[in-house]
């Protein structure tokens, strides 16, 4: 019996941390691949799935609707689906799966989701993006609309595949923006773990490009950071801090901070994750270089956000 990893991106990245062995695992699936492999096994697409011997799917992003009406329509039950991302929604989506028969109540327990959160408004539905992430995105367009008297550009400090940044882009057509990420994972000394590596380095220049709305507004500078800088000097009205681990949130803070305009926002990525409890950490260790704490909101969403504002 085959079992699947619906998704080649954090989520499986985060799979294989946990414990979860990959020589278990049959392909992992994208509706489009990009790759066709990733940390040694097959992707494949939705549509190479053996449905008449699948015995589970992982399915490790948030597209949760959209995994479960394709397997449907390739005669897939939903009792063979296991999600990791069961959140946006106040029903169990794993209630009737098999997931505990096939793994084992040990690693079901250690892999099932601990969390869910309310999903959005039906009248929102389809109306902000598409990352499953609704309270931070619609954050980012309250956000967005109050930067009209802030001057200066928007940022990303990690990039990944672009999701976010595009987003970034549309609401702020006008505004330059810089997308700092290496395009090739961590460095060594970061602390990813090789799984979470390998997640992080499955993107490219090319394919966050191509989301973005209006890329004549975009510069990609390309590299670790705070080399990747390459001298720049510039003023903010934006800036989204996603890069996980202490040393790359530190030093983005260094760099940002000072240079953000007073009326602007820092938005540092999760800052409650305990996985990640480097991101926090960092921020204690800029706060104490500048004797005081600085205004920040806690946000709700998926992340645990901070949003942090200058003024």
């Amino acid at each position: 019996m085959s079992l699947y990893v619906w998704g080649t991106g954090c989520g499986a990245g985060e799979l294989i941390e946990r414990g979860f062995e990959p020589a278990r695992i049959t392909a992992f699936v994208e509706s489009v691949p990009e790759s066709r492999s990733f940390l040694g096994r097959k992707v494949i697409a939705p549509e190479e799935i053996d449905a008449s011997d699948c015995e589970l799917i992982i399915v490790s992003t948030r597209y949760t609707k959209e995994v479960m009406e394709l397997c449907r329509s390739l005669g897939i039950a939903v009792e063979k689906l296991f999600f990791l991302k069961n959140s946006c929604t106040l029903i169990d989506l794993n209630e009737k799966s098999v997931a505990p028969q096939v793994l084992g109540d040990e690693l079901y327990s250690r892999l099932k989701p601990r969390h869910r959160l309310i999903k959005e408004p039906e009248s929102l539905t389809g109306k902000t993006a598409d990352s499953g992430d609704y309270i931070r995105l619609a954050q980012l367009e309250l956000i967005c609309g109050r930067l009209c008297h802030v001057p200066g550009a928007a940022a990303e400090l990690g990039v990944f595949r672009g999701d976010f940044a595009r987003h970034i882009n549309r609401l702020l057509p006008e505004r330059k923006l810089y997308l700092f990420d290496s395009f090739q994972g961590f460095e060594e000394k970061s602390g990813a773990g090789e799984a979470f590596q390998a997640a992080h380095e499955n993107t490219s220049i090319a394919a966050v490009i191509k989301k973005l709305p209006h890329p004549d507004k975009v510069e990609i500078c390309p590299g670790f950071f705070p080399a990747s800088l390459k001298g720049l000097e510039e003023r903010f009205c934006l800036v989204s801090l996603d890069v996980d681990f202490y040393d790359a949130t530190l030093e983005g803070l260094r760099y940002f901070w000072p240079r953000l305009n007073e009326g602007g926002y820092l938005l540092l990525h999760d800052w409650g994750s305990v996985r990640l409890s480097g991101v926090a950490k960092a921020l204690e260790t800029y706060e104490k270089e500048q004797g005081k704490p600085l205004p920040a909101v806690p946000l709700c969403d998926i992340g645990a956000s901070l949003i942090l504002v200058k003024n």
